[in-house]
This record gives structure tokens, C-alpha cells and sequence, in this order.
């Protein structure tokens, strides 16, 4: 199916279930911010953090989950459709977006599901490093946050005219010229790690 600019796809037959995967973006971006400063607070106040190791903690958990979403939009929202599980998995999870690249208010996973994973991530970084998960966790939330907003912004406006039009670029030729490249969508770091950035013309 070629993109459409216009509509929305259907995915569940059930109306209240349908109408659950519609999201204003303002909601989970508002959401995990408040939930990333709280955790941050929560360091602070008692003594799991200082301001040195906020700061490092921060942007290790920010890095690692820029890894997580080229990872999960290379292999599972991309996985392939081998059977009619995965085909309907890939498409509730993400080809309908591809199909409807256009439809605001499936550019953000239903808060719920989306706070089920975070709490998932929360346990697992948890086991991994102790005390330090609240900086850990409150810049990989953050940079969850900067994902659902860069990817909101390609999508719902035209780019600026600075170095941040290269985010516009970037996610434009994974939709349009070549979905098995440029998964990155809050920034190429991984593209160009891990061998998928799109080749440019001269």
C-alpha cells in the first residue's frame, strides 16, 4: 500500500479498543517527563544522587535508550511478517504508520501500554545498577520523551530551516525511498554505527 496522507487505519474491530490507540502526543510526552523528574527528585532527596553522577547517569540512560529505539524499530516494528501472528503483531505495532504516515494520533504507543514497558525497563535496569537506576531511568524517559516529540514534529510540520532539518531528511527516505534504512528517528547515531544510514547523493 502506498503512503496515505489522509485517514486513519482501523485495527480493532471493537470500538473502545480502537479508540484506545488514538493518543494525543501532549499525553505520554507529558507524562514521562513528569515521571523522569520525579525519579530524579526522588535520587536526590535520598542520596542515591549527586549532581555529578545525575548528570552521568542521565545521559548513559538518554544513550541507551536511543540504542533501544533503533533496535525495536529495526527488529520488531519491522520484523518480518513470516506468519499471520507476526503480520498483524508488525502492523498493529507499526505498518499502519507507514500506511498512514500522516495520522497524528498514532504517532505515540496508548500511555498504557507504554507505561507497562517503562515499568518493565524501570525492574530490569533496576537488577542491572542498584541505586544508580534513577538517573539510569530518568534519561532513558527523557529520551523517550525527545523520541515521541522529533517524531511528532517530522511528521506534523514542515523542517526548519537549520541543522535540525536533517532529522526531517533522515525519517523522510525510511518512509519514502528505503524503509530498511535510517531507523533512527530522535537521531542517526545507530544508523551510522550499525551500517544502516541511507547513502547520499553528491
Amino acid at each position: 500500500m502506498k503512503p496515505n496522507h489522509k485517514g486513519s487505519a482501523t485495527l480493532f474491530k471493537n470500538p473502545v479498543l480502537e479508540r484506545l490507540t488514538h493518543t494525543h502526543i501532549a499525553i505520554p510526552i507529558s507524562i514521562f517527563l513528569v515521571i523522569a523528574t520525579g525519579l530524579l527528585i526522588y535520587g536526590f532527596t535520598y542520596g542515591f544522587l549527586d549532581v555529578l553522577s545525575a548528570v552521568g547517569l542521565f545521559l548513559a540512560g538518554w544513550l541507551i535508550f536511543s540504542l533501544v529505539e533503533y533496535m525495536a524499530h529495526r527488529y520488531i516494528f519491522h520484523m518480518e511478517p513470516t506468519n499471520e501472528f507476526k503480520k498483524n503483531i508488525q502492523y498493529t505495532f507499526h505498518g499502519n504508520h507507514h500506511d498512514y504516515p500522516k495520522d497524528k494520533t498514532r504517532l505515540a504507543m496508548p500511555p498504557i501500554v507504554s507505561l507497562f514497558i517503562a515499568s518493565f525497563f524501570f525492574f530490569v535496569f533496576k537488577l542491572i545498577f542498584g541505586s544508580m537506576v534513577f538517573g539510569i531511568v530518568a534519561g532513558f524517559l527523557f529520551g523517550y520523551a525527545l523520541y515521541l516529540f522529533v517524531h511528532y514534529a517530522v511528521h506534523a510540520y514542515a523542517p526548519p530551516k537549520n541543522f535540525l532539518k536533517q532529522l526531517w531528511i533522515h525519517h523522510s527516505i525510511h518512509h519514502y525511498k528505503d524503509p530498511e534504512k535510517a531507523y533512527g528517528v530522535s537521531s542517526p547515531l545507530w544508523d551510522w554505527i550499525l551500517g544502516t544510514m541511507p547513502e547520499r547523493k553528491r
